[in-house]
């Protein structure tokens, strides 16, 4: 097989960190090569839908909050740069009791990080917003910088950029193996052979075939989904009803306001089943929609009118649930950007801005150290 004319970098898997990573190096001159297994826009990943939340305040670690405010401003910078709305900066509630860590912990990210925020009680929730009907035992935490992605217009927008500057997509080519080769990495797709003197994987739930070698320790589940018609459409516009996350008795449960042609998206995040991109159950059964529709009718009762689809997704994600960015151990050619579990997405345009740094110069100024793949041990190679 004739070697191909060689890259300078070469990015596995096309979904929000890959393309976003793309974008960044084209534009930054860089001849990039871009492989992904499968269709353009494919629904068959993590990075599928209509719509992702965003916000400011994140009691998951004080690192995040620089990270999502830089991202911020990247999604502004590529909304001016392609012409599209990705963004619907509506603000955000998330409920809760006032001693839950749901709630607790995004005011001590706020106080910490001095940023702009509400405690709500449930009646000043209900009032402001009537799609609400909350019982007086929780509150709600009100970040006025959270909102909505649009997750497949955000990565259509990367790759349009991307293509501009250069940058050579190539779907349906899923990469065989890969290995250390001189100066660089030689991959190996079921196409043809390639040489780039890096390699950064991101390839969310089929990192682990990728990068075996490591034992990277990720789990993937199975989310499920549900678009409904409301039966009040002025309370749930974006301009009435913020995204919103409960957590309450029954489970952790996130919604959207509705959009045009969407109706209202409606998610949970309860005893979810382990999976891979192979055995995910990509059905919706009645009783998971049901289990969404009865909760929602406690919480918000004229959001919840006739179904109009369902659909799962996958979250990878790490045992203490923070990401994976770091350099192979065994190789300085190749680096890797995955467990990004469900809150991922809304940092991707400063993932691929980290990953274009690594790739380029093996460092970035942004703060990651806590990212890296050796805090779970030594990881073999």
């Amino acid at each position: 097989m004739i070697l191909s004319t060689s890259y300078d970098v070469a990015v596995v898997g096309l979904g929000a960190m890959g393309s976003a990573a793309t974008y960044h190096l084209a534009r930054r001159g860089i001849r990039v090569l871009a492989l992904e297994a499968n269709t353009p826009g494919t629904a068959l990943g993590s990075s599928h839908g209509l719509s992702r939340i965003i916000r400011e305040a994140h009691p998951e670690g004080d690192e995040y909050v620089p990270l999502v405010q830089h991202a911020y401003g990247l999604w502004e910078e590529l909304a001016e740069e392609t012409g599209r709305q990705l963004l619907v900066a509506n603000g955000g509630l998330a409920i809760g009791r006032r001693d839950s860590a749901h709630v607790q912990g995004r005011l001590d990210s706020a106080r910490r990080h001095d940023l702009r925020h509400e405690l709500l009680s449930a009646q000043e929730v209900n009032y402001r917003y009537p799609a609400f009907t909350l019982p007086d035992e929780l509150v709600a935490y009100f970040d006025p910088r959270a909102g909505v992605l649009a997750p497949e217009a955000c990565i259509a927008a990367h790759l349009e950029v991307a293509i501009r500057h250069g940058a050579d997509l190539r779907y349906g080519e899923p990469v065989l193996e890969w290995r250390p080769n001189g100066d660089g990495v030689r991959l190996k797709t079921d196409r043809e052979t390639y040489h780039a003197g890096r390699l950064a994987v991101t390839t969310g739930p089929w990192a682990g075939e990728l990068l075996a070698d490591l034992h990277l320790p990720l789990t993937t589940e199975r989310i499920v989904n549900a678009h409904f018609d409301v039966l009040r459409p002025e309370d749930f516009t974006a301009e009435n009803c913020p995204v919103y996350q409960l957590s309450v008795g029954e489970g952790y449960y996130y919604g959207f306001p509705a959009f045009p042609g969407q109706g209202i998206k409606l998610g949970a995040y309860n005893d979810c089943e382990s999976c891979t991109p192979e055995t995910i159950r990509r059905t919706v059964d009645a009783a998971e929609v049901g289990d969404i529709r009865n909760t929602f009718d406690r919480y918000l009762p004229a959001a919840v009118g006739a179904a109009r689809w369902a659909l799962t997704c996958m979250y990878t994600s790490t045992p203490d649930g923070h990401f994976i960015i770091d350099h192979h151990p065994a190789s300085e050619h190749v680096l890797c950007a995955v467990g990004f579990g469900g809150r991922g997405f809304k940092f991707s345009s400063v993932v691929g801005e980290i990953v274009a740094d690594l790739a380029i110069t093996g460092r970035t100024g942004h703060p990651i150290e806590f990212l890296s793949a050796t805090r779970f041990g030594r990881v073999s190679a």
